[in-house]
């Protein structure tokens, strides 16, 4: 058999959940016949887990379509790299990619929308981690379930406390009594943001998420200047306020030189638990529109539903998406349009070469 012929056809595959090809994406590394069967082999540059059984299943369809009657043995690999952030600002060890998710004010359900990306993105085959950068009003620990846990130390380095998902989380909130308020000024917020994260002993992590807190202050200039943000993700509502202050968000982001993956619409709707109905209570359209002036992806809307918020108080967002597979298909489908966002990036090869000191 000439698997040759099959060549053009397998580059055609739609990849399910995007709108890519293999050949676009470069992913057939080997197409061979061996021991009666057809061995295909795929490399993608973000987790596939989300889409795996689909693609195998179209695969399979359109060789057999074709004249194929030998077994398929399919190989799906992934190689998640380090990629390209803002020049001057070195890599973090044991961090690939680090997004940060950021809203222009409080309320908008920007700490639920990191939880939940981050545990969709576990579950696509990433490993994750999550940084409550949110340092006056750390949520990450509870709603991820670890409020209790507290990180070891080794090394003079911090261990970050392992959530559900094997999701890795490093929170101020670990630290102090959850009963004191944080009362600092910005230099020793922008200090404690640096500790938490280049102290603490990451392990290979593939996409760390950080939490950050509302509007455009020290955090976010110390995230810009000192720490290597891969991209952003702008979570808003439907509501003419909270789109006003997006995109003050957004330009921050631009003026700094970190890339906008998109922006997430939270209580697009209201569902009622009882009877099912949904009404647009915060006003329709707002986050679409937001994303078509500002020329960057809608990367979902997601209802306003009491199983979220149940969720999220009781630390068990891996079980809301269990459970509840349309809202954590938004999830899942908004952190794949993340990853591949990512994937798209040029990859940082400054890890490879020395450090050149002129004396």
């Amino acid at each position: 058999m000439n698997t040759a012929t099959y060549t053009p056809l397998l580059d055609s595959i739609e990849i399910p959940g995007t709108d890519r090809t293999l050949g676009g994406e470069k992913a057939v590394k080997t197409l061979q016949e061996t021991g009666g069967k057809l061995h295909i082999s795929l490399t993608f540059g973000y987790p596939a887990e989300s889409f795996r059984q689909a693609l195998s299943e179209r695969i399979e369809s359109a060789l057999a379509a074709a004249g194929n009657t030998l077994p398929v043995q399919l190989d799906i690999q992934t190689d998640i790299t380090v990629h390209k952030v803002q020049p001057g600002v070195a890599t973090i060890k044991g961090v690939k990619n680090i997004i940060a998710i950021a809203s222009g004010k409080g309320g908008v359900g920007k700490s639920t929308t990191t939880a939940n990306l981050a545990m969709a993105m576990a579950r696509m085959g990433a490993r994750v981690g999550v940084l409550d950068a949110d340092l006056y009003g750390p949520s990450q620990p509870t709603m991820l379930g670890v409020a209790s846990g507290k990180p070891d130390q080794a090394d003079g380095k911090l261990m970050p406390v392992v959530a559900d998902g094997g999701i890795q989380v490093m929170s101020i909130g670990f630290l102090v009594d959850p009963d004191q308020a944080v009362v600092w000024r910005g230099p020793m917020l922008s200090q404690a943001l640096q500790q938490l994260l280049f102290q603490s002993e990451w392990d290979n992590i593939d996409y760390l998420f950080i939490d950050l807190p509302p509007g455009t202050g020290d955090i976010q200039l110390t995230l810009s200047q000192k720490i290597p943000v891969t991209g952003s993700v702008v979570v808003t509502t439907p509501q003419d306020i909270a789109l006003i202050d997006a995109r003050k968000a957004v330009d921050m982001f631009r003026k700094v030189n970190i890339p906008i993956f998109g922006v997430l619409e939270n209580m697009s709707v209201h569902i009622c638990s009882q009877c099912g109905h949904s009404e647009a209570i915060f006003g329709s359209g707002g986050g679409q529109n937001l994303a078509e002036t500002l020329k960057v992806p809608l990367l979902g809307q997601l209802p306003l539903a009491l199983p979220v918020r149940e969720a999220m108080d009781t630390g068990s967002a891996l079980a809301l998406q269990r459970n509840h597979p349309q809202i954590a298909e938004i999830y899942q489908q908004a952190a794949l349009s993340v990853a591949l966002a990512v994937a798209d990036k040029g990859k940082d090869f400054s890890g490879r070469f020395p450090k050149i000191v002129i004396e």
